[in-house]
């Protein structure tokens, strides 16, 4: 992974959650975290929609221990469903680490999965299929036609809330009311 042009319009570090009119279905309901937004794009990870796999079984199949973790792996996206990542606190250095901000990092490589599987991995971590991907300007152009809200993230909502919450913790961040959100655009 490379480091960006970080800019100071940059979304990096922020949540994205899906909005009522964003017409693909893969993102109904979701919050991305965003890893990387620079000029030339955007990176992020879907953190509330998981796979009918646990990571036990993931690291059955790498031939790692902690076969027996029955944590939840998400889809982090429909770009390059078999490449894992791993969004997680800092401690061990990692190979093929990405600091994302000094409280979150984003890993790739397999080193961390044995760590956790031997119970020697981050405090805090979430492991992700895919990845959600813009090209140039494609993220800014789905903002500019409300596809999408974005708030600040936060360390609490991406490791220490169920996965179940976590679109309602980000819409409440926002200041919206679930109960209050209509996918129907009313006419005066």
């Amino acid at each position: 992974m490379t480091a960006s042009k970080h800019s100071p319009h940059s979304l990096r570090h922020h949540f994205l959650v899906a909005s009522p009119y964003l017409a693909d279905p893969r993102f109904h309901g979701g919050v991305i975290y965003l890893c990387e937004h620079s000029e030339e794009g955007a990176l992020g990870l879907m953190i509330n929609h998981p796979l009918d796999i646990h990571l036990g079984e993931i690291l059955e199949q790498l031939d790692l221990p902690g076969d027996e973790l029955d944590i939840p792996v998400f889809s982090g996206g429909p770009v390059q469903p078999e490449r894992g990542f791993v969004l997680h606190t800092p401690g061990t250095n990692w190979q093929n680490t990405a600091r994302v901000t000094d409280e979150v990092l984003l890993t790739t490589s397999r080193d961390v999965l044995a760590g956790i599987g031997r119970g020697e991995g981050p405090a805090e971590y979430l492991v992700a299929l895919g990845y959600s991907g813009w090209s140039e300007g494609q993220l800014e152009e789905e903002l500019g036609s409300n596809a999408w809200l974005t708030c600040p993230a936060n360390t609490d909502i991406l490791f220490r809330t169920r996965w179940e919450d976590r679109y309602e913790a980000v819409l409440k961040l926002i200041g919206i009311d679930l109960n209050q959100l209509s996918e129907s655009v009313g006419h005066a």
